[in-house]
C-alpha cells in the first residue's frame, strides 16, 4: 500500500499529526510532513505493509490532502 500527501494542499491544521504521530510529523513551514517519505513530482509517497492510523489521518484532513492506494 502507498501513503501519499499532495502536500500543496496542506494547510498545517495537524490533525494528521495528532491522530498518527508514527507517520506525520510538523515541517518548518508550518504543514504536516509524511515521515520517511519521497518526493514523486509534487507529491510525497511512502509504500507501507499496513495503513494502520494513516486511514484516521485521511479521514480527519480538512482539505483531502492525504490519498491511500
Amino acid at each position: 500500500m502507498k501513503v501519499i500527501q499532495e502536500r500543496e494542499k496542506c494547510i498545517g491544521c495537524g490533525s494528521c499529526v495528532a491522530l498518527c504521530p508514527k507517520y506525520w510529523q510538523m515541517a518548518d513551514d508550518a504543514k504536516s510532513m509524511l515521515i520517511g517519505s519521497k518526493k514523486a513530482g509534487d507529491n510525497y509517497e511512502l509504500e507501507v505493509e499496513s495503513v494502520e492510523c494513516n486511514k484516521d489521518a485521511k479521514d480527519s484532513c480538512p482539505v483531502q490532502c492525504i490519498v491511500i492506494e
